[in-house]
Order: structure tokens, then C-alpha cells, then sequence
């Protein structure tokens, strides 16, 4: 079950922060355990601020979530055991449909992520050296031309 702009509980911001991390464990392998852990504020401030909060449910658990701001994708994560089942593609589809998503940023060292995003249509226009916290994880940034 999708839900857009469900209520921001904190049991539900706690479950998404649990599904981010283990997310980004299997697919950020550069960043340290304490790397995470620091980002985890941050995780949660753009969880309760971010305009549009797309949650997908199973079994009334949380499986993958989307934030869109604008025209663009500030944050997709799908749990490791959904990986390769489409959805995350079905939320690309909603956010281009429905939001005229056209952006997304991606962190260089996750050629996965990479990797997804070309495939269903986006391509890198810009390459900044560090990420939004100043640290040295290139960000890749891309637009969608299909």
C-alpha cells in the first residue's frame, strides 16, 4: 500500500529511519558506521520537514519511502530484502507522473544507485565534490531526459 503525506508520527519517522539505515548499509558501502550514525539527525529533520513524504507499507510495515521537494527526488530507500522487486521504480513513475519530479542526486561511490536512475531514463548533468555536509563523498547530480 502506498500512502502520500501520511501522519508524521514518531513511531512512523523511527520505523523509516530503521529502513534508511539498513538501506543504506547494503548500499552505501563508503560511509563508516559512525558516518550513519551522524546522519541520522539529518535523516530524521528531512523525514519530518520534507514537502512530499511517499511511504510504501507492507503488512502495515514500512518497505520503502520517497521525499520529493519540488521538482526532485531528496530521498528514495527501499529495505534490502525488496530490493529488485520494482519498487522503487514505482515510486520514480509516481514522482514523475503525479510530482514532475526531474532530479535527483546521487552519491558517486553507490553504483547502484547509479546504476537505477540511468536505467530508467536519468542522466548526470553536474558532479560536486562533497555531499550537503561538506564531507568528500562526490554527488552526482542528474535529470531525467526520457
Amino acid at each position: 500500500m502506498i500512502t502520500i503525506n501520511p501522519n508524521r508520527t514518531d513511531i512512523l519517522i523511527d520505523a523509516l529511519i530503521s529502513l534508511w539505515e539498513a538501506s543504506v548499509r547494503a548500499t552505501h558501502h563508503f560511509l563508516t558506521k559512525e558516518d550513519i550514525q551522524k546522519l541520522i539527525p539529518f535523516v530524521k529533520m528531512g523525514l519530518s520537514n520534507i514537502e512530499t513524504l511517499i511511504v510504501v507499507e507492507d503488512t502495515h510495515k514500512p518497505i520503502a519511502f520517497m521525499g520529493i521537494e519540488e521538482s526532485k527526488i531528496e530521498m528514495l530507500f527501499v529495505l534490502p530484502d525488496c530490493f529488485g522487486k520494482g519498487i522503487g521504480k514505482e515510486l520514480i513513475t509516481l514522482a514523475v507522473t503525479q510530482y514532475g519530479v526531474q532530479y535527483v542526486d546521487v552519491n558517486e561511490q553507490n553504483p547502484q544507485a547509479i546504476g537505477f536512475y540511468s536505467h530508467i531514463g536519468f542522466e548526470v548533468f553536474e558532479r560536486k565534490e562533497t555531499d550537503e555536509q561538506g564531507k568528500p563523498f562526490p554527488i552526482l547530480k542528474m535529470k531525467r531526459c526520457l
